[in-house]
C-alpha cells in the first residue's frame, strides 16, 4: 500500500510539472523571476511505533527562481525551484512523573521543484491565487538533541526511548510538497504569501525488521513569505 501511495504521488507531481512544458500553448510567456523566501515550519516526525509529540516551530529560508512559460486558458503555468535551509525535528510529549523534556532539531538543505499554477491578474500590477506542487529532496547537515537537566529514561513505557542518542542513519530525504497562497504584483516586485505541507516519503532511520522503527519520516506545515523581482517579463 505504501509503495502504491508513493508511486501515485510521484506520478501526480510529475504530471503537474510536465503540464507547462507539454500542454498545447495558448499564449506563450517568458517571465523569469528570482528572489528570497523565509518563514517557519510546524514540524513533527511520523514514527512507527509512534512517539507522542508536540509540534515544533522551526525556521526556513532560502532563494527562489520562477519561470512562467504560458497562459493556458485562464491558468498561468510555470516552474518554480528553490534552494532552502530548513530546520525540522520533534518535541516529545512526556507525560510520566519524571518532569523530563526532550527535543531533536535537524538541519536540512532542501531543493523543491514545483509546478507553479496561478489564477488572476495576468500582466501588470494586481493579485493572483497561486498553487505549487511537486517533489522535494533534502540533505541532512546536522542534528542536535536537547535533554532536560533531570533525565529519567527508565520511566518511559516499554518500546519508548530507542531514539535517545540515536543519530540519523540516512541523510538523504525526499517527499512531496504542496502549497497555496496569494501573490501581489507591484511596481517594486512581487510579494507572495503561501501555506505549505510537506509529506516525507523517506525514513532517516533504517527500517528493516531488526531495527526499532519501521517508519521515521518528516512532515511539516509551513508558512512562507517570498519576494521576487522580474529579470525578464
Amino acid at each position: 500500500m505504501r509503495k502504491q501511495f508513493i508511486i501515485a504521488l510521484i506520478g501526480l507531481a510529475g504530471s503537474l510539472i510536465s503540464l507547462p512544458l507539454h500542454a498545447q500553448l495558448q499564449d506563450e510567456r517568458s517571465n523569469f523571476s528570482i528572489g528570497v523566501n523565509g518563514g517557519v515550519n510546524l514540524s513533527s516526525v511520523s514514527f512507527d511505533p509512534s512517539i507522542p509529540q508536540k509540534s515544533m516551530i522551526t525556521p526556513s529560508f532560502g532563494v527562489t527562481a520562477r519561470y512562467i512559460s504560458e497562459k493556458y486558458f485562464k491558468m498561468i503555468c510555470g516552474l518554480q525551484a528553490e534552494l532552502n535551509f530548513s530546520q525540522r525535528g520533534w518535541t516529545e510529549k512526556i507525560e510520566d512523573e519524571s518532569g523530563d523534556t526532550y527535543m531533536r532539531k535537524m538541519n536540512y538543505v532542501e531543493i523543491p521543484l514545483l509546478a507553479h499554477l496561478a489564477f488572476g491578474k495576468d500582466k501588470g500590477n494586481g493579485a493572483r491565487f497561486i498553487l505549487n506542487l511537486g517533489p522535494q529532496i533534502g540533505f541532512l547537515l546536522s542534528e542536535k538533541e536537547t535533554y532536560s537537566t533531570s533525565w529519567h529514561p527508565e520511566m518511559r513505557p516499554d518500546g519508548w526511548g530507542n531514539e535517545y542518542g540515536k543519530k540519523a542513519e540516512v541523510k538523504f530525504d525526499y517527499g512531496i510538497v504542496g502549497g497555496a497562497g496569494a501573490e501581489i504584483r507591484t511596481g517594486i516586485g512581487n510579494f507572495l504569501i503561501e501555506a505549505r505541507y510537506y509529506f516525507g516519503l523517506s525514513d532517516f532511520y533504517h527500517s528493516t525488521k531488526k531495527d526499532p522503527f519501521s517508519r521515521s519520516a518528516h512532515s511539516y506545515i509551513g508558512g512562507r513569505v517570498t519576494y521576487l523581482f522580474d529579470l525578464k517579463k
